[in-house]
């Protein structure tokens, strides 16, 4: 008998749904990832659930309808790493015009299910907030619901949650050596050692290294209808004080976004542009920087300049190629590849996808390899992530109790440790009665006790794990705090490693 049901190859979004889904069937799950947890694209997104209101005009509507019913699914499931956010589109003739929106706006809020997250206004700029901001040529906006995400510690949750109930996780490790007979052989191997294991179904969900993997791991014949697309990002000081954010028109038909970013800050994106290379060296060009500075100039009265910009990403999208002549048109859907026959064991590649559908991904994929694996029902729909047994509107009573019971903290800290936390807030601060009891500080409001909880129990080993996918605190550290961080690390580890 094999070791497991299912192998998955990939630790980002997609292959943590799966892991989960497959887990909570009662499945033997591994799960393997060469790097960290959400080290590639999950990481380097846009940080929305949203459906896609771009995709309407390119009569995309099944896909549309399938992310808009999944928001509140997911704002269900995590109501402190998913929050409902408003976005402001201010009307511009020359793009648009008016009646153009509002028609897209109409199909936007009632083909997805909508129940929880209000509807879409037509509004004057000069009577709110939203218009202080923007240039005065812009009178009239439109507003709707979307919601943001924090996308790297969804992917460690649902980790997380797929090794509670029982999956095998394996970070920093890769898969060689494979053969594949009725089951799948293959060999796990990381610096200091290896060991060889085999499973009765493998997916490939390694993201934008998925065409690496068939090619020359899996080996497999064909060249993969892959396209990688490259999404950059510049977060520069904030532009404006309210909660909401902004989608821009751009003359080439395209949108960009203008989102808060942790307190102080503005993220500013996408872009589409065709990528080769690696994916891991994928950064920011000067020309997409100039690019999306010039494209919020457009809008607002402030106007911001490359060496404005404190802080910058790019992701590479692993799209299902579908022909498509720019990068912006190719499908965001995602796409499954089922590779079988009689006698040899299942492969099924994962192409495409957004954060917003990978719960129904996931779904889907475990289904399509029902010729191997045991007939076992849904279940993701109704339940919550690791620390989500909370309603979503229960954010500031979670805050309110966290400051109750640990008096020491402080507004913004109770609230960043309830949005990453949720109601497992306790097993970071324990018994603690003052902030000397939790550590020492490295800086901003990140104490031992809490690299400690990410090192234990979410798969954190690097200080680049616990500043920039478990917290975004990274933003705020001086070198010196930095260092010293990384000796404590070092520290953790060597004693886990004594013991």
């Amino acid at each position: 008998m094999a070791d497991f049901d299912i192998a998955i190859i990939g630790g980002g979004i997609n292959g943590a749904g799966i892991a989960r889904d497959a887990a909570g069937r009662g499945l033997r799950v591994l799960l393997v990832e060469q790097n960290d947890l959400s080290s590639g694209t999950s990481s380097h997104s846009t940080k929305l659930i949203h459906g896609g209101l771009r995709y309407l005009e390119r009569a995309a509507f099944g896909l549309v309808r399938k992310a808009l019913a999944e928001r509140e699914v997911l704002l269900r499931m995590a109501p402190h790493l998913i929050r409902q956010m408003r976005f402001v589109l201010p009307v511009n003739p020359a793009l648009r015009s008016e009646l153009k929106l509002q028609l897209g706006l109409f199909i936007y809020d009632r083909i997805g299910g909508r129940k929880v997250l209000p509807p879409s206004r037509k509004f004057d700029l000069a009577n709110d907030p939203t218009g202080a901001p923007l240039r005065p040529e812009f009178q009239r906006a439109f507003e709707y619901s979307d919601c943001w995400v924090d996308d790297s510690r969804l992917v460690v949750l649902n980790v997380v949650d797929a090794a509670e109930r029982g999956a095998t996780i394996r970070t920093r490790m890769r898969i060689s050596g494979v053969e594949r007979s009725d089951i799948w052989r293959f060999t796990l191997q990381n610096g200091g050692g290896r060991a060889a294991m085999t499973a009765r179904s493998l997916v490939n969900a390694a993201g934008p290294w998925v065409g690496q993997v068939a090619e020359h791991l899996l080996q497999m014949p064909g060249r993969p209808p892959l396209r990688l697309v490259k999404g950059s990002h510049i977060i520069v000081r904030k532009l404006f004080d309210h909660d909401r954010g902004y989608i821009f028109q751009n003359a080439d038909r395209r949108i960009v976004f203008a989102l808060p970013f942790e307190q102080e800050f503005t993220l500013i994106g996408t872009t589409d542009l065709d990528f080769t290379g690696e994916p891991s060296g994928a950064t920011p060009s000067g020309d997409e920087i100039v690019y999306l500075c010039n494209a919020v100039n457009q809008y607002f009265r402030a106007q911001i300049e490359p060496k404005q910009v404190v802080g910058l990403y790019a992701g590479v999208r692993a799209l299902y190629d579908d022909g498509s002549g720019k990068p912006e048109d190719i499908t965001r859907d995602y796409h499954l590849t089922l590779d079988e026959h009689a006698r040899t064991a299942p492969l099924l590649t994962v192409y495409g996808g957004k954060i917003t559908t990978y719960r129904r991904l996931a779904e889907e994929a475990i289904d399509r390899l029902s010729r191997v694996l045991p007939d076992t029902p849904h279940w993701t729909e109704h339940s919550t992530l690791p620390g989500g047994d909370f309603s979503h509107d229960s954010v500031e009573a979670m805050v309110a109790h966290a400051r109750a019971t640990w008096p020491f903290l402080s507004e913004l800290t109770a609230l960043r440790l309830v949005r990453a936390y949720g109601t497992r807030i306790d097993r970071v601060l324990g018994a603690a009665k003052s902030v000397e009891q939790l550590g020492p500080r490295f800086g901003a409001d990140l104490t031992a006790a809490e690299v400690r909880y990410l090192m234990r129990y979410e798969y954190a080993r690097t200080i680049e794990d616990v500043l920039w996918r478990r917290t975004k605190i990274g933003m705020w550290l001086s070198k010196a705090q930095r260092d010293a961080l990384a000796a404590f690390m070092a520290g953790e580890v060597a004693g886990a490693i004594a013991c």
